[in-house]
């Protein structure tokens, strides 16, 4: 009868577990101490503990876009959640769950008969062993595969089951496991997975949960849906063989297809923004990393997802240009992000709201913020902030000739600053309208020089730039790095007739139980400069995105939004710019490297930056047109004029060559004073050497 011998030895060494387990019962505490600390939950395994929860990130509709904390997870009441949803977890994980004590013998009894015969059997750990080593790992680890772990494990389990109800510890288990990707209970994985409430699960999706337990990995529903599926479906006929579905109910849910959502269930994809809530909070003194709030924000999906789009759409067409040098993205090395990057910030004027972020072409792989964190030159899209500083002064006005020409501007260290335009080419006279929307450098130049670099600093600084402008000819054209988000907050003044607004990405924090422990409202808008220069200078900006170098950006735009704007590009073609402006936005689009670099030869706001800009605000309005509008502010002159001769239009003056002309009072043109026909002229500042 030697067919008995394997069976006396499996009896054997069941008893001798169960032996060792009331063997040492009494030193548990004693022995779950790992970390050093033996008072408390640190020395109890067989304690249940709040676990983190997570933070969730809800956008200005109400839609989930993100989660803040080490664990995203979001405890539920298993009494909220549908019956077979926990029944599946049972039916694979524990089928004895409701008669054991927390060890199941005949589980114990047939893993190491297993063992002895060398057959593929379960571990017969239960989910209140399962539950004990993953509420707590740094004493109870399920890595070390050792006898002893196993009884502390055994042991705690037994003592948890004095202590709590099957359904406390049912619920704690489904709160705590981890389900992957950083996903942790079933709320999470729920959400994140099926983007739904675990609540309204159906009993194929409850299954496709309940595979994950065994390797998150390897049954991934999203990477390996038909593996996900067999083991989905062998789960539902466990719960079927124990009689925890009927057959009907699962024919029902063997035929349902795996089906995941896209993004993770988040409405668009916001990991940039998220991560300046988070530290926007974290300045704030709120505790959202340690989780529990309902965080809401300014963020517009709609915005946001065409920013998305156009970023990483707009940088591959540029890396598939033919002959680009650089790294691409689709070559680029595991982990690697030195290749093309981006970022884009839209801006509500009126309020500061910032309406979309993106920081990067690829938040997994390079998630440093260049939105909020990188500190870039500008480029030519600093030039508004000059021409301001001259208009203010009451020196010049949009027709004040300017001659764009070779100029050489002695420094401090003994040489001279000879400023060139993108085009190797001079025009000559130039109207300060025509100089800005040919982007045209010596023109520049010559107003900083005119009115003092220190003046133009200290203008910017009152539009909100802390970065310093450094006080050199060069910083006229935007040779003084910036903070690119406070770039686009500066720039709403031109659009707020004025007045500057501070970004503002979280309206309000609420706690667990709803109440708001931390809210911000709009502020209202500081005045900063004269509404009448900062209509001027909007002005002339339309010019700029209509005639000049951000015509690519206007041109997809539908034609019944205006739009001001003005490309950047710096001297080594390192980092270029959009900033562009319609009556409800300031938004600006930047590419470069993260270590700045040549991007191509002849690269340049205008064909990088400005369609990519274009492409984000024509596809947001669609039809649509502005919620509001552009209006000249009191006190302010307008003259028709004649584009050609530079003179007050009369009745001869072609339509096509009229145009409407602002002035501050006092430098309007001379007929409309003394002198007929005259218009203000001034010279270069420098001669030519």
């Amino acid at each position: 009868m030697s067919w008995m011998r394997p069976t006396l030895v499996i009896s054997a060494l069941a008893s001798l577990t169960l032996g060792a387990c009331l063997l040492t019962a009494a030193p548990l505490a004693a022995q779950g101490t790992t970390t050093g600390t033996t008072t408390g939950a640190a020395s109890e395994p067989w304690r249940i503990v709040a676990l983190p929860q997570s933070s969730l990130v809800y956008a200005r509709d109400g839609s989930l876009i993100g989660e803040i904390g080490r664990e995203w997870r979001t405890s539920v009441a298993i009494r909220s959640l549908p019956r077979y949803l926990p029944l599946a977890f049972i039916a694979v994980e524990d089928q004895r769950f409701y008669q054991h004590d927390g060890v199941d013998l005949i589980g114990v009894a047939s893993a190491i008969k297993g063992k002895v015969l060398g057959e593929r059997r379960g571990g017969a750990s239960t989910i209140t062993q399962q539950l004990v080593g993953n509420m707590h790992p740094e004493l109870i680890d399920r890595r070390e595969q050792t006898i002893e772990r196993k009884v502390r494990e055994q042991m705690a389990a037994r003592e948890m089951e004095k202590r709590y109800s099957k359904e406390q510890v049912l619920e704690a288990y489904l709160n705590t496991i981890n389900f992957g990707r950083g996903w942790y209970g079933v709320e999470a994985a729920s959400r994140h997975y099926f983007g739904k409430p675990a609540a309204r699960l159906t009993v194929a999706e409850a299954a496709s949960l309940a595979a994950l337990p065994k390797s998150p990995v390897g049954y991934d529903p999203i990477r390996f849906p038909e593996k996900n599926r067999q083991r989905r479906n062998l789960i539902i006929d466990l719960m079927v063989e124990q009689r925890l579905l009927d057959g009907r109910a699962a024919a029902k849910a063997k035929a349902e297809p795996v089906r995941t959502v896209p993004g993770n269930g988040m409405a668009v994809p916001s990991g940039y923004f998220v991560d300046a809530v988070r530290q926007t909070l974290e300045r704030a003194g709120v505790p959202v990393s340690s989780g529990g709030f309902r965080v809401h924000t300014t963020l517009d999906p709609a915005l946001q997802r065409e920013a998305v789009a156009a970023l990483v759409e707009g940088t591959a067409k540029i890396e598939a240009r033919p002959g680009y040098k650089r790294p691409t993205m689709a070559k680029a090395k595991a982990g690697s992000s030195d290749y093309l990057q981006g970022m884009v910030v839209a801006m509500d004027p009126a309020t500061g709201d910032v309406r979309a972020l993106v920081g990067g072409r690829n938040h997994a792989i390079a998630p440093f913020n260049r939105a909020t964190l990188a500190l870039r030159q500008p480029g030519s899209s600093f030039k508004p902030f000059v021409y301001a500083t001259a208009l203010e002064a009451g020196l010049v006005s949009a027709v004040s000739v300017v001659p764009d020409t070779a100029i050489a501007v002695p420094l401090q260290n003994g040489r001279l600053y000879r400023p060139t335009n993108a085009d190797d080419a001079f025009l000559g006279d130039l109207t300060l309208r025509d100089a800005l929307a040919k982007s045209r450098n010596p023109v520049a130049v010559q107003l900083g020089l005119l009115v003092g670099m220190d003046s133009v600093a200290a203008l910017a600084k009152r539009f909100g730039l802390d970065t310093p402008v450094a006080p050199y000819p060069a910083s006229a054209l935007g040779a003084s790095v910036v903070r690119p988000v406070d770039f686009v907050a500066a720039w709403t003044a031109f659009a707020n007739d004025g007045a500057v607004v501070d970004p503002r990405y979280v309206t309000r924090v609420e706690d667990a139980r709803g109440q708001v422990v931390w809210q911000r409202p709009a502020a209202p808008p500081r005045p900063v400069v004269d509404p009448r220069v900062a209509f001027i200078v909007r002005d002339m900006l339309r010019t700029a995105a209509e005639q000049g170098t951000g015509a690519p950006a206007r041109r997809l735009v539908g034609a019944q939004v205006p739009v001001a704007g003005k490309t950047g590009t710096t001297n080594d073609n390192a980092d270029v710019w959009f900033v562009g402006m319609t009556p409800d936005l300031v938004a600006a689009v930047w590419l470069g490297f993260d270590k700045p670099r040549t991007i191509a030869a002849g690269a340049a706001g205008s064909t990088l930056a400005a369609p990519i800009w274009g492409q984000m605000v024509g596809r947001w309005y669609g039809g649509r047109a502005p919620q509001r509008s552009w209006t000249p502010p009191a006190d302010l002159i307008a003259v028709d004029l004649d584009r050609a001769t530079r003179t007050v239009a009369d009745a001869l003056t072609p339509p096509e060559r009229r145009y409407t002309e602002y002035f501050l009072p006092g430098t309007e043109p001379e007929p409309l004073r003394s002198n007929p026909w005259k218009l203000p002229r001034w010279g270069a500042v420098l001669g030519e050497p």
